[in-house]
């Protein structure tokens, strides 16, 4: 798992914001999807916390959007979605896995 992208500044006991994983996936990969994440973020209650976000919530929020976006949103949750787990995003978010 890699930690190298998690913000610093965040304390221990506020939540992981989606957002700022959006941010830091775009910058990372330097993807073109960031709009339909951050209707992700929106649909989620901007500003939303990461665990909002799970394979439930994100097959809802494809079900609101228009037929003509939907095979694109679907490819990019699932690219974020791995993003998520191989950087260990979801694991951080967790309050059992807080670090020393």
């Amino acid at each position: 798992m890699q930690f190298q992208n998690l913000p610093q500044q965040r304390h221990a006991r506020q939540p992981l914001l989606l957002r700022q994983v959006i941010d830091t996936y775009l910058e990372t990969y330097a993807h073109t999807g960031g709009p339909l994440l951050y209707q992700l973020d929106i649909y989620l209650g901007s500003p939303a916390p990461l665990l909002a976000y799970t394979k439930l919530t994100g097959e809802a929020w494809l079900r609101t959007l228009p037929h003509e976006q939907t095979q694109t949103a679907t490819a990019l949750l699932s690219d974020f979605r791995a993003y998520l787990r191989d950087e260990g995003w979801l694991d951080a978010a967790r309050p059992v896995n807080q670090f020393d």
